[in-house]
């Protein structure tokens, strides 16, 4: 598939739903990819791209940042509060907060620094015990401690179980922000995302369909 297609697909969502070009954000997820197909993806213009792993992501993008201008890193996995002042230094959004002691571990280092990540808190729309995420039944009680912290809540962000039909979970992900007056929206991947830019995503975390299956080892 490639880059441009994805973008057009994007294109025509948005125009379908009536919502302005441009409006949707395209994360390019590029964990576990080698670092010709990055370099390429970067080549060809993208500059919003997403990891799962802190680590990686240190291994990685240091060296991209050196020959490429405006990078903006999303960190869109699971983050260790050991490894927050490390998550400080490299990315400029982190989608992945998910729980109050990693609220207050981000909100104390922001005071230290006087910076802070954008944040999306993450919510388990589907309720699995297996799945990190605020409960949707705490949500509400979560931005408010958030918020009380003064942190930059700039979304919310599910992952939809893999056995259910996905519309519902950005739905639902949608009501909850517009209930707390959050506008960001970090739904759909490579096999949804134009259902969710029609229920209002901001930013979509699409990976495979742009870079090819990922290479493990």
């Amino acid at each position: 598939m490639g880059l441009s297609e994805i973008k057009d697909r994007m294109r025509k969502a948005e125009t379908d739903a009536g919502r302005a070009p441009g409006c949707v954000t395209l994360i390019a997820v590029s964990k576990v990819q080698p670092d010709a197909r990055v370099e390429a993806v970067l080549t060809q213009g993208q500059r919003c791209f997403g990891e799962n792993r802190v680590q990686e992501a240190a291994g990685k993008w240091p060296g991209f940042r050196e020959r490429f201008d405006g990078i903006d890193l999303h960190l869109i996995g699971p983050l260790q509060t050991n490894k927050t002042r490390q998550a400080f230094d490299l990315f400029q959004a982190i989608h992945s907060v998910d729980r109050p002691k990693l609220a207050r571990t981000i909100a104390r280092l922001a005071q230290e620094v006087g910076h802070c990540p954008d944040l999306f808190l993450q919510v388990n729309t589907g309720e699995e015990d297996q799945k990190a995420g605020v409960l949707p039944g705490d949500i509400d009680s979560f931005v408010a401690e958030c918020r009380a912290l003064d942190l930059p809540v700039k979304g919310l962000m599910c992952i939809p179980p893999v056995d259910e039909e996905p519309s519902l979970h950005f739905a639902l992900l949608a009501k909850m922000a517009a209930r707390n007056g959050i506008s960001g929206l970090s739904m759909g991947m490579s096999g949804d995302f134009e259902r969710a830019i029609a229920l209002g995503a901001t930013h979509i975390r699409v990976g495979s369909a742009i870079f090819g299956e990922r290479e493990h080892g």
